[in-house]
């Protein structure tokens, strides 16, 4: 029953998960991008290098990707670059201090970003109705 009442809205939920999980990561990303010095601080003392360097390829994965997730503009792209940041999140920073109050959020975001790297961003999104005829 419930099956015949929601079965016609499969197409809706890329766009669910993408804006969901897209707007995490652009509130995670802007502050970044806000305070790089703040943040290669943080990345320098987890043993980054170059730690500015790499704070700002977080911040930009963070905040773009999840642009793009909100759009669903090259939307297999942006999970892919979310999902390996998330996999370096979880290994450098999160897993010391366990799943809950550790990772448990990452691994979320890693697996929404897997599934729509897999499934793609769905009919409501750019690359569905722009660039449908272009391949990357």
């Amino acid at each position: 029953m419930l099956e015949d009442l929601l079965g016609g809205f499969d197409s809706w939920a890329p766009l669910a998960l993408r804006i969901a999980v897209g707007v995490i990561f652009i509130a995670h990303g802007w502050p970044k991008l806000k305070a790089p010095k703040q943040t290669a601080q943080f990345v320098g003392s987890i043993g980054l290098r170059p730690a500015l360097f790499w704070a700002m390829v977080v911040g930009l994965v963070e905040f773009l990707g999840g642009l793009g997730l909100v759009v669903g503009l090259l939307t297999r792209w942006a999970a892919l670059f979310l999902a390996i940041n998330m996999i370096g999140a979880i290994v450098t920073v999160k897993w010391k201090k366990g799943l809950v109050n550790g990772y448990e959020l990452d691994l979320a975001l890693l697996a929404a970003s897997i599934a729509l790297m897999l499934t793609g961003g769905g009919s409501f999104s750019v690359d569905a109705n722009i660039l449908s005829d272009i391949k990357f």
